[in-house]
């Protein structure tokens, strides 16, 4: 790992800033990419202490930009081979609420920014026969609840990274989906700042930050991506908090399939 060179969308906050601070303890090269260009700045001048870091402003939605700013990043410092498609939002709305404006904004985020990422980078690793790439899902892709365009979003970024780890093993390439419970970030108020019409309600906004809170922290996170990464896991957990309804879930299944 250590020389190589990674792509962190969502980089300078959040789980993505701790799995760049623990990549840049292992002398990896970090390219940090994030719509929040005051931490941007912020979160690069820290990294720059300790390796190569590049900054861009980038909306992981516009496809165009993803492009060349692939191209600046591979010509500052070298091919990327870690992609780490992180970025994303908490979008929540009641079925009465739904629109079509609410689906496309959920999904632009936080499924499609991750094919932008995966489409962008992975001919590259594709050609030279090597890769990592981590998508951030959510233990909500596992196992439902009741934020819809959430969970959709999030099911489909578990089932995409599960279906493309089999397609790319002939290329030299791993893949494998982080799926964190609770994590002490900022994403709620993050995505209430973004103006992007789907954050929460405001009587639903302590009780989700109270229950992140009790997560662990993002450079705890960090460790345990690369710890992941290490043993090629296809799945990567924060924590035990998913188990009982996973266990819940698949027995639900199989009493079905048994009648």
């Amino acid at each position: 790992m250590r020389e190589s060179v990674a792509f962190i969308t969502g980089g300078a906050r959040g789980i993505g800033l701790g799995i760049a601070r623990s990549l840049a303890k292992r002398g990896v090269r970090i390219a940090l990419a994030d719509i929040d260009e005051e931490a941007l700045a912020r979160s690069a001048a820290e990294l720059a202490k300790v390796t190569s870091v590049e900054a861009f402003r980038l909306d992981v939605r516009d496809r165009e930009a993803f492009v060349e700013t692939a191209r600046q990043t591979e010509r500052a410092l070298g091919p990327v081979e870690l992609l780490f498609n992180n970025a994303g939002i908490v979008p929540y709305s009641t079925a009465a609420e739904l629109s079509y404006d609410k689906w496309d904004q959920a999904l632009a985020v936080n499924l499609t920014g991750v094919i932008n990422g995966i489409q962008t980078f992975l001919p590259r690793m594709i050609e030279r026969g090597s890769g990592y790439v981590v998508n951030t899902a959510s233990a909500a892709g596992l196992v439902t609840d009741p934020n819809v365009l959430y969970t959709t979003a999030k099911f489909a970024v578990v089932g995409l990274s599960e279906s493309l780890r089999l397609n790319v093993a002939r290329h030299g390439i791993d893949v494998s989906v982080l799926c964190p419970g609770p994590v002490d970030t900022g994403i709620v108020r993050n995505t209430r700042a973004s103006n992007a019409g789907v954050a929460l309600s405001d009587d639903l906004v302590p009780a989700v930050e109270a229950f992140l809170r009790s997560g662990p922290g993002i450079d705890e996170v960090g460790e345990m991506v690369l710890a992941g990464m290490e043993k090629r896991s296809p799945w990567i957990f924060t924590g035990y908090d998913v188990r009982p309804h996973l266990e819940k879930r698949l027995e639900d299944m199989l009493a079905v399939l048994r009648r």
